[in-house]
């Protein structure tokens, strides 16, 4: 593939609900342009872009994969991303990196949460955006509800600019509103031809409606459009291109991915209207270790700077960068610098991309996209840039992960391999986190739903042949005390030679939430000697992590010795710490010991109309709903208290109460006394588990 300036270079997001067919759209646009021979099928597994073996499996897209077109001299980056919510990095990480995306919609389900969810996307990161109606050759396919749809949604900006040429069954083109032309036929076999006449009132309908928008953004257009004046087709196109290229207009075409129909019309008007790199504004970052502004233009003549907005971890060629330029040219075998590492790298060859093939290239030009192999430092986010004209992007920002497993390595080998994969896969994707639960002794893994969490376990398998079992995380609960109590720890022992001999009387007093431990020597009179003081201290405490109502360590009590005994042979440090176990554990029965469990701080936004849902379904987990407040989108968030252990799933709970349309996150906020009917279910579970083991 020849090298392409900025002006004749379109980086194009693929993005929507689940299932709407952007995997197949990717191939048709492959497939149309001749950058392959042979359409494959997602069903089949024979796809450019689901090549990993878990979207194969699942015939769902995991990752964000790029597939470059050439069309009428101009470079087209698609990148195909997921649909499912639990794959959302990669949808954010492309558009981070793209100016224009297309929002594909299924013509027989309509609008989705994922069609929602994309858009606001792609308005989050400024990128234009336009609407492909796919699968109109499906039975129960309806253009025009679904445009009507979207129009009702995304506002009167939504405009069609092709419309079908028949419907399901008989579904066999598109009429083009701007050129005001048909064309039939799939692939390459099209024919041009005059519209429809039986289609006359639709086209004079929409083609108003595009005339008004392109009339829309431009001063001098939109003087002759109020003014009765009927606009040239150039002046149509012109004020269209502008439209789509600022984001004001939001294109709508249709098509079917496979059956190949309305894929080069859609071509098309990709190199006709859709901005380039220079159409956009320039990049922004800081001069790094500064607040100082800089930028970068798409210029092959300014210095280096890039995003990388991707990395694939392979247990065989090693780590694979997926980076953007942004400004200069990078070429093989060179070096750059990472300003958000400052950390100079080699350059090794650098590829296009093309699915999983790879395609050697001498240079990566400003406003394209490539990938290069081995680099030591460098992760998603990263900056790569000129040393001598340093620059730093802003990094990423990816969704924290919500759902969380306990894994545990099979065998001694899995053991060895464990942490070793799980940060090559950490390093492939951010929103995966693992960490070791000091508490439980358990190895956590988060992700951003269980079907994330799925994949994690089943790459840890394939690519770096980790096995392990998974199961629900243990809750690091906490015992206390409620009231005060005195007892003798006495611990006495004749083994014939040398005895042992320790007494100490010990105090527990209850402390308020979060304050700790404290030990306090009252002893007097030499009844104890000094000496022996910190043993007792030592078995106190060894008493308090063994805990004493179900084995969990015990917080937030005072502890004060104030008497005891000694002999003067057979009394030892060992002696008085075994005192100081005694006493405590003799104390803690007659201080009303109580569960504690962790609490978390919740924080939700869904759309108001399932705000009656959510709050009912926190009070129903023990939750304690604190507060609530419009925001924007029609949408309330609901800030709440509830038991950590009642929230592990809530990623699942929540998805399905909300349709998919919410959001939220948690953080550890304090610990709360067990209401008694739960307290004894885990006490009991716990001795249980004990007696397993």
């Amino acid at each position: 593939m020849k090298a392409y300036t900025a002006d004749a270079i379109r980086n194009i997001a693929l993005v929507g609900h689940g299932g709407c067919g952007k995997t197949s759209l990717s191939e048709a646009l492959l497939f149309s342009s001749g950058a392959i021979d042979r359409l494959g099928k997602v069903d089949e597994g024979t796809t450019t872009s689901d090549y990993d073996a878990d979207e194969i499996k699942r015939k769902i897209s995991i990752n964000a994969t790029v597939a470059p077109v050439e069309w009428k001299n101009t470079k087209i980056n698609f990148i195909d991303t997921p649909g499912y919510a639990d794959f959302v990095g990669d949808v954010r990480s492309a558009l981070r990196v793209v100016e224009g995306a297309i929002v594909v919609v299924c013509a027989v389900s309509g609008m989705e949460v994922g069609t929602e969810t994309a858009a606001d996307f792609a308005d989050d990161y400024g990128v234009s955006k336009s609407f492909f109606i796919n699968k109109m050759d499906r039975e129960n396919a309806d253009f025009y509800a679904v445009t009507e749809a979207l129009r009702k949604k995304f506002g009167t900006n939504v405009v069609p600019v092709q419309l079908p040429i028949g419907s399901q069954d008989s579904f066999k083109g598109v009429v083009d509103l701007l050129a005001m032309k048909s064309y039939t036929g799939s692939g390459k076999q099209i024919t041009e031809g005059p519209i429809p006449a039986d289609m006359a009132d639709a086209v004079a309908k929409y083609r108003d409606a595009l005339i008004e928008s392109a009339a829309e953004n431009d001063d001098e257009l939109i003087g002759k459009y109020l003014d009765g004046e009927e606009l040239t087709n150039e002046e149509i196109m012109r004020g269209f291109s502008l439209g789509v290229k600022s984001g004001k207009t939001v294109p709508v075409f249709c098509g079917s991915s496979l059956k190949d129909i309305g894929i080069s019309s859609l071509l098309d008007e990709i190199v006709g209207s859709f901005p380039s790199p220079l159409d956009v504004p320039v990049a922004k970052g800081v001069k790094p270790g500064t607040e100082t502004e800089e930028e970068r233009s798409a210029s092959d003549s300014a210095p280096f700077s890039s995003l990388v907005f991707k990395t694939l971890a392979d247990p065989y060629v090693g780590k694979l960068t997926y980076f953007r330029v942004y400004s200069g040219v990078l070429k093989s075998d060179s070096h750059v610098f990472n300003s958000s590492k400052g950390a100079e790298e080699r350059i090794g060859q650098v590829y296009f991309l093309k699915g999983k093939a790879q395609e050697a290239a001498a240079q990566v030009n400003a406003g394209d996209i490539a990938a290069v192999a081995k680099l030591a430092e460098t992760g998603t986010g990263d900056t790569l840039c000129d040393k001598a004209k340093p620059i730093q992007f802003p990094a990423i920002k990816f969704p924290a992960p919500v759902f969380t497993v306990a894994i545990r390595a099979k065998t001694k080998t899995d053991e060895d391999k464990l942490g070793p994969g799980l940060a090559r896969l950490a390093d492939e994707d951010p929103t995966f986190q693992y960490r070791r639960e000091p508490e439980t002794g358990e190895t956590l893994i988060s992700g951003l739903g269980e079907a994330h969490v799925e994949i994690v376990v089943d790459r840890l398998h394939r690519k770096f042949s980790v096995s392990v079992d998974v199961d629900t995380p243990k809750i690091p609960y906490r015992e206390t005390i409620t009231m005060s109590a005195k007892a003798q720890g006495k611990h006495k022992k004749q083994t014939g030679g040398r005895g042992q001999y320790g007494d100490a009387w010990i105090e527990l007093q209850p402390q308020e939430r979060g304050v700790g431990f404290e030990f306090v020597d009252h002893v007097v009179g030499g009844a104890i000697p000094r000496n022996f003081i910190p043993a007792v201290e030592k078995g106190v405490r060894e008493a308090m992590d063994r805990g004493f109502l179900a084995g969990f360590p015990v917080v937030d009590v005072k502890a004060i010795v104030y008497d005891g005994s000694f002999h003067p042979v057979d009394s030892s440090e060992m002696a008085f710490k075994m005192a100081g176990i005694i006493g405590f554990q003799a104390a803690a029965e007659k201080c009303a010991p109580v569960l504690l469990e962790p609490i978390v701080a919740v924080d939700v936004v869904v759309p108001e109309e399932y705000m009656g849902d959510i709050i009912g379904d926190l009070n129903g987990k023990r939750g304690r709903i604190l507060g609530m407040e419009p925001i924007a989108g029609n949408k309330q968030r609901i800030k709440a208290l509830a038991p950590q252990g009642e929230m592990l799933r809530y990623a699942i709970d929540l998805r399905s109460i909300a349709r998919g349309r919410g959001s939220f996150s948690t953080e550890v906020s304090h610990y709360e006394q067990v209401p008694a009917h739960a307290a004894q279910q885990i006490i009991e579970q716990r001795k249980k588990e004990k007696e397993e083991s």
